[in-house]
């Protein structure tokens, strides 16, 4: 099959995508008295875009999205906090991405492992995205 050629128009060169996958946490997550009680283990995968041109330009972190810094606010906040929906969960780890003003769009999808008999995991994937500026 021969590859078509994408045209500059289709292209957007500086918007970056910086994956978070597989972050393992534990924090209070249920609604049963055994959820309640005790931690329980979940799987954080988060999709970001933000332009990168002036962190390409200028190749110093204080130009770019620090994931890092992100990171450290998902951990202490999940890990911190309880939550009876995995919804609500979803819904804060977002707001705190979207937090980050060079955030143009981001996904968050939660896994709760072994919430369902026989199934690997139970997630939820929420999304939200502001308009680019210029």
């Amino acid at each position: 099959m021969p590859m078509h050629a994408l045209h500059d128009e289709h292209l957007d060169h500086d918007l970056a995508t910086i994956r978070i996958k597989n972050l393992r946490l534990r924090t209070y997550i249920g609604i049963n008295e055994d959820e309640i009680q005790n931690r329980q283990d979940v799987v954080i995968n988060v999709v970001i875009r933000y332009r990168a041109a002036r962190a390409v330009q200028f190749n110093h972190i204080s130009e770019a999205l620090n994931y890092r810094t992100i990171t450290k606010q998902l951990i202490r906040h999940v890990e911190e906090g309880r939550f009876a929906l995995l919804e609500r969960m979803t819904r804060e780890v977002l707001d705190i991405v979207m937090a980050h003003e060079q955030v143009l769009t981001a996904q968050v999808e939660i896994d709760k492992p072994h919430a369902l008999r026989f199934s690997d995991s139970v997630s939820i994937t929420l999304s939200d995205s502001r308009e680019a500026h210029d």
